[in-house]
């Protein structure tokens, strides 16, 4: 079925629902699969440990600029009208946000998509987590913490346009973009067979990677034929986590967008992968501490992923693979943020990240962290 039938047949908002949907079941299943989590790369790296986290993170980063710079090569993608560029955007946002939102991940110990993903495999700490994300998130955005989220934003801001899109401010071009993205993914490669990273390490996370380019360009092509505009846009956790718990809240009857159609299939792929490979189980919090932590992250990644305008997904493989400045100082304060945090609060010695990568065995005898 072509997009134009398909918008024929589900209207312009239903078609973008449901590519929202698949797009975030395929995320949803090879991110389960490949263990794709920024956190236990940071952490990896920050402690020099060779689990392969790190390379199954760089997989995806590399695949979705990649595929995205491919896209525009090739005369498929533009993402002059996209937020991330067209819009003003705000520095100190990226900065702060960026640095609350590293801090809260290690916290809550993941990312905001790496707590949908637990909690389809039944990780209750992971259930809660999300919910206070996405209501600290809408409180950021139209709530209690807007006011502090929009003076913060105000302090350095950059115009929309060339100002925030690092090909015309580099003049690198889309071919230099793409060997960029070459360049990180024969490290990947490098580093895999060193680590004898498995088959789902890799390949789960090229494909992670892969979605974040079929958003962008499934969200292109609608624009270009529907009738009424509609954003141009690729996969990020903040702003639809916080939208979908609105809409089954409180606004039950406005239409369906690419976001409404993202979170539950994200939900849905790590759901089917975690019954097909016999991996769901209930797991809960284990004691008033764990708790406390786990909410003051949830809360930081909340506040920190709206304030900066997208979340380790959002900035770190979407905006970054459109190459928008913004999202480039989000994921580097991610980055830094995170590691400081690892390093302040959990500094102790660990053999494994929480699980280890399927078809790969953990031997390590060090103490391990606590499990995400």
């Amino acid at each position: 079925m072509g997009l134009d039938s398909l918008i024929e047949l589900a209207g312009e908002n239903g078609a973008l629902a449901l590519g929202g949907l698949v797009i975030g079941v395929a995320f949803g299943f090879l991110a389960q699969r490949s263990r794709f989590c920024l956190r236990s790369a940071v952490i990896e790296f920050s402690r020099q440990l060779t689990g392969g986290k790190l390379t199954v993170w760089l997989f995806a980063f590399a695949a979705a600029i990649l595929g995205t710079q491919a896209l525009a090569l090739a005369g498929a993608f533009d993402a002059g009208n996209a937020r991330q560029i067209a819009t003003r955007g705000s520095l100190s946002g990226a900065a702060v946000g960026g640095a609350l939102f590293g801090m809260g991940m290690i916290l809550a110990r993941g990312c905001s998509s790496r707590l949908l993903v637990l909690a389809a495999q039944g990780n209750l700490r992971s259930v809660l987590s999300g919910l206070v994300f996405a209501v600290t998130a809408q409180a950021s955005w139209t709530g209690a913490l807007a006011p502090v989220r929009q003076t913060i934003a105000e302090w350095w801001t950059v115009d929309g346009g060339t100002s925030r899109d690092l090909i015309a401010r580099l003049d690198i071009g889309h071919g230099g973009a793409l060997a960029f993205g070459a360049i990180w993914l024969v490290a990947a490669v490098v580093w895999a067979r060193r680590q004898h990273v498995p088959a789902w390490g890799w390949a789960g996370a090229t494909g992670v990677g892969l979605t974040i380019a079929a958003a962008w360009w499934f969200t292109y092509a609608v624009s270009q034929v529907a009738f009424d505009p509609h954003p141009i846009q690729a996969l990020s956790f903040t702003g639809p986590s916080s939208e979908v718990l609105t809409r089954v809240l409180f606004a039950t009857d406005k239409p369906p967008t690419f976001d409404l159609g993202l979170v539950p299939g994200v939900f849905i792929g790590s759901f089917i992968a975690a019954f097909l490979f016999g991996e769901l189980k209930l797991e809960g919090f284990q004691g008033g501490a764990s708790m406390r932590r786990y909410l003051i992250g949830a809360m930081a990644m909340g506040f920190g992923g709206m304030l900066a305008g997208g979340c380790a997904v959002g900035a770190g493989l979407s905006g970054a693979a459109v190459f928008t400045i913004t999202a480039w100082v989000t994921l580097s304060a991610i980055w830094a943020a995170a590691a400081l945090t690892d390093r302040l609060v959990d500094q102790r010695p660990m053999g494994s990240l929480d699980e280890a990568m399927p078809g790969q065995t953990d031997t390590s005898s060090t103490t391990h962290a606590a499990p995400a």
